[in-house]
């Protein structure tokens, strides 16, 4: 966080006039309850939220939470951190998110046990997707490798199966997750969650059909390379995000991100993309309704 940071929620944005979604939030994570989460974003014309597990914990949350809210979709996962935690039991390979119920380093059948239960979640109707999953090499180091490569192999397996969407995290693994999904076969509808790629990467998603989503990074004074992907990525397999209660866009960086911030990511993108906020806002709203087929 920036030195400027606090704990002081930004102030409501303008709403938009074309609703859209915010495919990848963590309502669990973040101050309040989920009733006054989604009537603010409401007013700032965000009527639909993805809700997204990192553990077993967080994954029946996200389920049962979106089971009480028709505007609320769950997606299902371990964390790609969360894999070597259960297997390893090393607290620096977890999420840091939060912690699961499973027992740290209890090696493969620990995993295994945590897969059925994501599977068995990943069966019910209100969950649109099998997600956070994927590679993550910033904080999980070589001995972390191979659970996590079992879990997301693992992951996309369920997400065929069920016909559900894949919600992948990606962090400095670029090659590695294109490889996987190559090797794997990826699910019909594949998301890349705060996509962190450069535009040749975008070319690269755009021939696979795989969605892009944008968080709040995107507006950051540093990311050119994420703007440039953006400018390039075909518009109907552009998402947004907020990742809250991460990400949160300037000029509030440093400060509580949440789903009413939306519009000042919507409104940055349009920005790129040289087309108004309402064209925009139109087409974020249809892919994420493909996109996880609600």
């Amino acid at each position: 966080m920036s030195a400027k940071s606090n704990d002081t929620p930004p102030p409501l944005p303008a709403p938009l006039a074309v609703p859209v979604a915010d495919s990848h939030t963590h309502l669990d994570m973040q101050s309040g309850t989920v009733e006054g989460a989604l009537e603010k974003a409401a007013k700032a014309g965000v009527t639909t939220v993805v809700q997204v597990g990192c553990d077993i914990d967080g994954s029946r949350w996200a389920a049962e939470t979106a089971a009480r809210h028709g505007n609320v979709h769950a997606a299902v996962a371990l964390h790609p951190n969360e894999a070597p935690r259960i297997v390893h039991g090393d607290p620096a390979e977890g999420t840091s998110r939060r912690r699961s119920e499973v027992r740290p380093g209890g090696g493969d059948a620990a995993l295994d046990e945590a897969l059925a239960e994501i599977d068995r979640l990943a069966g019910l109707d209100q969950v649109r997707a099998v997600g956070e999953t994927g590679l993550d090499n910033f904080r999980t180091g070589p001995e972390g490798v191979a659970a996590q490569e079992r879990s997301f192999r693992a992951h996309i397996e369920i997400a065929k199966r069920h016909g559900k969407a894949l919600v992948i995290h990606d962090r400095d693994a670029h090659a590695d997750v294109l490889r996987i999904l190559a090797e794997e076969g990826a699910p019909e509808r594949t998301v890349f969650h705060c996509y962190s790629g450069d535009a040749e990467m975008a070319r690269i998603c755009a021939d696979a059909g795989y969605f892009m989503s944008f968080a709040g990074n995107v507006t950051f004074k540093n990311a050119q390379p994420l703007r440039d992907a953006l400018a390039v990525a075909p518009l109907e397999l552009v998402l947004v995000e907020t990742d809250a209660p991460f990400l949160t866009p300037a000029p509030y960086r440093g400060r509580p991100n949440a789903p009413y911030l939306i519009p000042v990511t919507v409104r940055a993108m349009a920005a790129v993309r040289g087309i108004d906020e309402d064209a925009m806002s139109e087409a974020i709203a249809s892919n994420t309704a493909r996109a996880f087929d609600y």
